[in-house]
């Protein structure tokens, strides 16, 4: 499924890690001594062979700095215009621009509404189970989910004068078919709303099960609202298909389940430095971790410092492998060049780079991890292992 966070076909393979999450709070925010914020142009960088012609990467063109991305050297390294960084930014202070429509591809091929939340689409009566044939009259048969969710935001490679004004307020029309009807078009107008990144539900009698989506800002803080609220004796952390974000909302989220200590550990200019939970965390709920081959970054962090603590058991399969830093660049015409520059360590010097994490309780078949995560839950009770 897709989350309207995102954006191009091109950003899909950059934004979908979240790279931004080690970049500008890591690097850019440990040098200032505030999380977030803006890139600092960054004077030396780690070598590679791509940037051996010059050292002040800030001054490269945009031109030198897409064919360095191109060239693979740096699987991470990723390329922003100054609108998509923009727009990149505002998702992870938990924004988007869009109409409030979460769309996944159908066992046809077609591209259905999965998903509604309050927004103009809502307002307009646009339901769960509508088939999206076409925006601003161009049809959407065939193409991916994030190019289909490009052009709700009005970002495609196919320039159109409504894609050239996209912005708040600016207009979409949607040809769109129910079950049983004739095609029929609305016009909505984009609006900014909220990601809403973390649910929480109960599976399950005295169980609370909170998924969180992506690491953006505010997370930590619901998190720790949506524990505090429920009566729930147990807990299961939903991390499957999370795609990272801000570090700070993954220590923020580790402080809920952990009485200080660390989380992870990174590497900046030579010298390891340390990230640690807030005291006070409750270490006493049974807490099951679910994950999956789209647990990656920021989450993998997060799983890692749970499961090396011995506070919750690691339900699900393999994670991405995906714990490399990345350091942002601001280029003079404000674009935005990442270039990986380091990894980052769990709490007993693991590294998920390329390998991710293993669960504690692997799960063949998808479909049954939740199910398994509650038996898990059942099994472990007051006598659940304590944190080290």
């Amino acid at each position: 499924m897709a989350r309207p966070m995102a954006a191009t076909t091109r950003r899909a393979r950059q934004g979908a890690t979240l790279t931004l999450l080690f970049g500008v709070v890591l690097i850019s925010g440990a040098a200032a001594g505030a999380w977030g914020g803006e890139p600092a142009p960054v004077r030396r960088l780690p070598s590679t062979e791509a940037l051996a012609a010059t050292s002040d990467v800030s001054a490269l063109s945009p031109q030198q700095a897409e064919r360095l991305v191109a060239s693979g050297g740096d699987r991470w390294a990723a390329y922003y215009s100054p609108q998509d960084y923009a727009e990149f930014a505002q998702g992870l202070d938990g924004e988007y621009l869009g109409v409030g429509l979460v769309v996944e591809q159908g066992q046809d091929g077609g591209t259905v509404v999965s998903e509604v939340p309050p927004g103009p689409a809502a307002a307009a009566g646009v339901a769960v189970g509508d088939v999206l044939l076409a925006v601003d009259g161009a049809a959407v048969e065939g193409l991916p989910v994030t190019e289909v969710v490009a052009r709700l935001r009005g970002h495609t490679d196919v320039p159109s004068p409504q894609s050239a004004t996209a912005g708040p307020g600016s207009p979409v029309v949607l040809t769109l078919q129910r079950r049983g009807g004739a095609p029929h078009q609305v016009t909505l107008r984009r609006t900014v709303l909220a990601t809403q990144d973390v649910s929480a539900d109960h599976p399950a009698a005295d169980v609370l099960r909170i998924t969180v989506r992506a690491f953006t800002s505010g997370v930590g803080e619901e998190v720790r609202e949506a524990v505090r609220r429920s009566p729930a004796r147990a807990v299961e952390l939903d991390l499957r298909g999370n795609s990272g974000g801000l570090v700070e909302e993954a220590v923020a989220v580790a402080s809920v389940f952990l009485d200080g200590g660390p989380v992870a550990s990174y590497l900046s200019n030579g010298e390891r430095r340390e990230l640690s939970a807030a005291p006070g965390g409750d270490t006493r709920t049974p807490l099951v971790v679910l994950v999956d081959g789209g647990t990656m970054s920021a989450a993998e962090l997060l799983t890692g410092a749970l499961q090396d603590r011995c506070r919750a058991v690691v339900v699900g399969a393999r994670t991405f492998g995906k714990g490399t830093v990345q350091q942002p660049s601001r280029l003079a015409d404000g674009s935005v060049l990442e270039l990986t520059v380091g990894r980052y360590f769990t709490p007993a010097g693991r590294s998920p780079d390329g390998s991710g994490l293993l669960p504690d309780v692997p799960v063949a078949d998808p479909a049954e991890a939740g199910a398994l995560a509650l038996r898990v839950l059942s099994g472990l009770g007051d006598g659940a292992p304590g944190p080290r």
